[in-house]
């Protein structure tokens, strides 16, 4: 009984449709003769004038107000309000054809009217649900006559299929018919897409069920039989829309899924997804969709994951065909052809970058890339099984990848995408190739499944190194107009991509003694990238549009040069040559006035000081020598140290202050280097370890850097550079820094109990204390009016500190002896002794600052008198007994008179002579 009510209802529903059509046929024909007798009215009212026209338009709206709200029932009422809207939209394209001679500044009414909620749910869900009931009608149907079994499995899917077709044949009906204006509105909502759509799912069914239920036909018909329908959905899309073409899509993509083999054929599994594919993109180009053809990317993206991650063993060659299909199509067809590349000339710097990487249709172009460079990189990975490892397929899909990607700016996202690819992928290579176990021993029990060829590793970086650098050059002498950034970003991609992947191919595959391949292609890269810099600097650019992509190829090909003399020289010889590598870039300005040469030089000390960071020794600690200063560390130090003086002294007057000064600070920083490792060397009798220096090589440490200190001074006067100012400044304080922790307390001898030495005078404090003391009075003396206040005091209180401390460490050696270690207690007159000393030496800092008239001095000196005091009334009072206490007291007592009487002097001889100099 039920059975029979559904198929009641189902021809009801049918008669309802068709009765339905009949009618809508006849209001088209009544809304056409309206909109005829509308057009006459306005090009008569046109004739008239324009106040005729804004008359009919009022005339009109109040006709329309007045209309009765009874009048909206019955069919003919809604063909009235149907025309009422058709006149609305041809009046509204009548006004626009008058905008375009003489624009208005109100918008038109069609314009600015907005769809109800009426026209939403009665115009476009009855389509929508429509379709979905006339697709499950054919199958509710089916099925009835399989649970009733009153049809043969035959009469049943011929059945369908009729029914199917005849339902494609209605969409087709009805879109030929169909009213332009119901079209435009109701565009995604449309009834013969809607047909169409159900006519497919209802074929595609009855394929399936003719191959999976009733194995009527075989594997190969039912594949090509599928395949048909699903492209032909393709193809119908361009009739009636997008989603139509997902539709087809959608079916694409399950057909390989419903239709299998006990024999995996990969080849038309791919090539079918790859026609699938190409018929989206095709339909999606004349259409200019964007969401099927990313769509579309990720669903070949999904076949190929699957396939390589679970087919045990996986063939490379089809997945690379359509990967290579898929490339070709984003970069030729769409968005490729479909897209302008020009842009607007003369737009600010940040827009044009903002343009590059927000191209039109970027989802299309960026998730072509993705999927292309994981599936790149997946060939290579060690946790996938390939009949034959698929090392070509990884450098071909990544080379197609580069190669779109350098075609048009819109593809900008495939070059950084296949630069990421090359670089991990040769990571990958050069990781199965065995060097792990070379750089952790403890890897070599845990080798990978597969073992890399180091020479494949070395080729495929050496080739994709080749094709990046070629790119490059292609998109520079193609020069996109209005495409500045463009140019740039791959200018540095021709540069860093090489120097990366042979880099790492050099360090993991390569032989650190001598290796040609890598010295010869990087030395030929360089060459090529210089050639490129030349090239751009002769083609007559506007000033300053070639700066920063020379620059970067300069940069490119030093880097590359570099690697080429690692790969032929060893040892003192490569830092020396790198040296002199990085200095002939500045000496080059004397014929090429590119701007990156003396950055150039930047980077080569750069280089230089990574070498020194990695091996202090330059040669290695057991080739170095003992012999103090005529050794390895003489040239490998020093050399380089001369070459940068001498490109900061070449580049003097260059206009660009930065680089002058920081070439300026790098000479500076290898000088105080060069010699201050060679003290080190000569102190440690020939080894460079990480020991705690000596009190005797702290302290030619801080005259070093006192003399520095003063040398910078004398350089800022004759040629004024913050770097020699604040420079000077900086190794002042660093040194002074040293004197509190490492000369009063880290290594002092009464603390470390370390030997003065056998020689009164001419001993450790001599060196330690007395000659740092005289050299930051001296420096103290030079700095007046040329540094602040400040700083020139604080260099005169060290002075006089370290003077305190080698006046009382003499007075504990000459009761002590050369060790004066604090474990030995003191002395009565060891005790007094300090006393005099004190007062001494305050008495003649109090002549001194008096003298040069320096305050700080004679503060220092007041200071150190108010020690005395403090020590004889606290510790001569209860320690010293008898003669020896008296006399201290006596002496402290004449010392304090003398120097009141002499601070009277001063003070009365100099108040009418203003302030005092500090």
């Amino acid at each position: 009984m039920l059975e029979a009510i559904a198929l009641l209802a189902f021809v009801m529903a049918l008669a309802a449709f068709l009765g339905g059509r009949r009618t809508a046929e006849r209001l088209d024909r009544e809304i056409e003769s309206l909109k005829a007798e509308i057009a006459r009215l306005g090009r008569e009212s046109t004739e008239q004038g324009s106040p005729d026209i804004e008359s009919v338009r009022t005339e009109a709206d109040v006709a329309k107000a007045a209309e009765p709200e009874a009048t909206a029932d019955g069919p003919w009422a809604r063909a009235r309000q149907d025309a009422h809207t058709v006149a609305d939209e041809t009046r509204g394209a009548a006004e626009s054809l008058d905008e375009e001679a003489a624009p208005p500044a109100v918008p038109s009414a069609a314009a600015a009217r907005t769809e109800s909620l009426e026209s939403r749910i009665g115009g476009r869900w009855p389509v929508w649900v429509g379709g979905l009931a006339l697709a499950l009608g054919g199958y509710f149907l089916v099925q009835y006559s399989i649970d009733a079994g009153l049809l043969s499995p035959t009469v049943r899917l011929t059945l369908a299929a009729l029914f199917g077709v005849a339902l494609g044949a209605a969409g087709e009906v009805i879109r030929r018919r169909a009213v332009p204006a119901v079209a435009d509105r109701f565009r995604n909502a449309m009834i013969p897409g809607v047909l169409t759509a159900a006519g497919a799912v209802t074929l595609f069914g009855v394929v399936y069920a003719a191959y999976g239920i009733y194995g009527f036909i075989g594997t190969a018909a039912a594949f090509i039989l599928l395949a048909v329908i699903s492209l032909a959905t393709v193809g119908l899309s361009l009739l009636h829309g997008q989603a139509f073409a997902g539709l087809g899509l959608l079916a694409s993509l399950l057909t390989p899924l419903f239709v299998s083999s006990g024999e995996p054929r990969p080849w038309v599994l791919f090539g079918f997804l790859a026609a699938a594919w190409l018929a989206t993109l095709a339909a999606s180009r004349l259409r200019r969709w964007s969401v099927v053809p990313t769509l579309a990317n990720a669903g070949l993206g999904l076949w190929g994951l699957a396939y390589v991650a679970l087919a045990t063993p996986f063939e490379a060659p089809p997945v690379t065909f359509a990967l290579l299909v898929m490339v070709a199509g984003v970069a030729l067809i769409w968005p490729g052809l479909g897209e302008r590349d020009a842009e607007p000339s003369g737009a600010p710097a940040a827009g044009a970058w903002e343009r590059l990487f927000k191209p039109p249709r970027l989802a299309i172009s960026i998730s072509a890339a993705i999927v292309a460079a994981v599936l790149a990189l997946l060939f290579i990975s060690p946790t996938v099984d390939a009949q034959r490892f698929p090392v070509t397929e990884f450098v071909v899909v990544v080379a197609a990848l580069a190669a779109a990607g350098s075609l048009r700016p819109n593809a900008v996202y495939g070059a950084l995408l296949a630069a990421f690819g090359a670089i991990a992928g040769t990571w990958s290579l050069t990781a199965l190739s065995g060097v792990l176990s070379y750089l952790d021993p403890s890897l070599a029990d845990l080798p990978p499944e597969i073992v890399v060829p180091g020479r494949t590793a070395m080729l495929s970086a050496m080739i994709l190194s080749a094709l990046f650098v070629l790119f490059g050059a292609l998109v520079l002498a193609r020069r996109p107009a209005g495409n500045r950034p463009f140019v740039v970003l791959w200018a540095g991609l021709a540069a860093a991509v090489p120097n990366a992947l042979l880099a790492m191919s050099f360090l993991m595959t390569g032989n650190f003694t001598f290796d040609l391949p890598h010295g010869l292609v990087a030395f030929a890269g360089g060459l090529l990238l210089l050639a490129l810099v030349e090239w751009l600097d002769r083609r007559g650019t506007e000033a300053g549009e070639a700066d920063v992509p020379g620059g970067l190829l300069a940069l490119g090909s030093f880097g590359l040069l570099v690697i080429r003399l690692h790969a032929w020289t060893d040892g003192l010889v490569t830092t020396l040559a790198i040296a002199f590598l990085g200095a002939a870039y500045s000496f080059a300005t004397r014929l090429r006035s590119w701007p990156v040469l003396p950055w150039v030089t930047v980077a080569g000390a750069v280089v230089v000081l990574a070498r020194i960071a990695w091996e202090p020794t330059i040669v290695g600690p057991g080739s170095l020598g003992t012999v103090p200063v005529f050794n390895a560390l003489l040239p490998g130090y020093g050399i380089p140290a001369l070459l940068l003086v001498a490109s900061a002294y070449f580049l003097r007057t260059l206009p660009d202050v930065r680089v002058r000064n920081l070439l300026q600070a790098l000479a500076s920083l290898f000088v105080l280097l060069t010699v201050a490792i060679l003290v080190r060397h000569a102190m440690n009798r020939g080894v460079l370890d990480s020991s705690v220096p000596t009190l005797g090589e702290q302290a030619i440490y801080t005259l070093l850097a006192i003399g520095a200190s003063g040398i910078f001074m004398t350089l800022d006067g004759r040629s004024p550079s913050p770097v020699f100012r604040y420079g000077g400044m900086a190794l002042g304080v660093l040194s002074m820094l040293s004197v509190l922790a490492a000369h009063l307390v880290g290594l002092n001898p009464y603390f470390s109990g370390e030997l003065l030495g056998s020689v009164p005078f001419f001993d450790l404090l001599l060196i330690g204390y007395l000659l740092p003391a005289i050299g930051y009075a001296g420096l103290a003396w030079y700095a007046r009016g040329r540094r602040p206040l400040p700083y020139v005091a604080a260099l005169a209180v060290s002075g006089a500190v370290l003077a305190f401390a080698w006046a009382s460490l003499s007075v504990r050696r000459f009761w002590q002896g050369q060790n004066v270690a604090d474990w030995k207690g003191f002395l009565q007159g060891e005790t007094y002794t300090y006393s005099v000393v004190w007062l001494v030496l305050g008495v003649l800092l109090l002549v001194v600052g008096s003298r040069m008239n320096a305050k700080s001095i004679r503060i220092a000196s007041a200071v150190l008198v108010f020690i005395a005091v403090l020590k004889v009334f606290l510790v001569d009072m209860s320690n010293l007994e008898g003669f020896l206490r008296a006399l201290s007291f006596i002496g402290l007592g004449a010392v304090l008179i003398g120097i009141g009487l002499f601070y009277q002097k001063i003070l009365s001889g100099s108040a009418g002579n203003g302030a005092h100099r500090a």
